[in-house]
């Protein structure tokens, strides 16, 4: 149930991002609505979770120096490069996720961390209910 509710929170996250910066947005099909949109957002929200379960620690501990030299914050570019991964995936396909340029992905991925930190204290970790 956790598992589901941190990928909703997640769909949530990258759909308000895709709506607050200019740069970002979800592709999907016209002819399909408001249903199209959502499926769109999850199949986003799938993929920016197996990227960050999967390339993120292997980022993160390749960069190990530079974090610890900037104090974290390189834990930032981190995310946009995880943020980006998941747009080039995603755009293999006529739908999905689109970030046009660093500034934008950078700013994406403050939004999506804020936003999973703010819903996230409301899910119960995997072990404790």
């Amino acid at each position: 149930m956790a598992l589901l509710l941190r990928l909703i929170i997640n769909a949530v996250a990258i759909w308000l991002a895709s709506l607050w910066v200019h740069n970002i947005e979800l592709v999907s099909p016209a002819d399909k609505g408001t249903t199209g949109k959502v499926i769109v957002v999850l199949v986003v929200a799938i993929v920016f979770g197996l990227v960050n379960a999967l390339i993120k620690p292997i980022v993160k501990l390749l960069s190990l120096p530079l974090v610890v030299l900037s104090l974290g914050l390189f834990l930032l570019v981190i995310n946009a490069l995880m943020l980006w991964l998941t747009a080039v995936i995603t755009e293999t396909t006529a739908y999905g996720l689109r970030v046009h340029g660093v500034g934008a992905a950078i700013l994406g991925a403050i939004i999506i961390t804020v936003i999973n930190w703010i819903l996230g204290i409301f899910v119960p970790e995997g072990g404790r209910d």
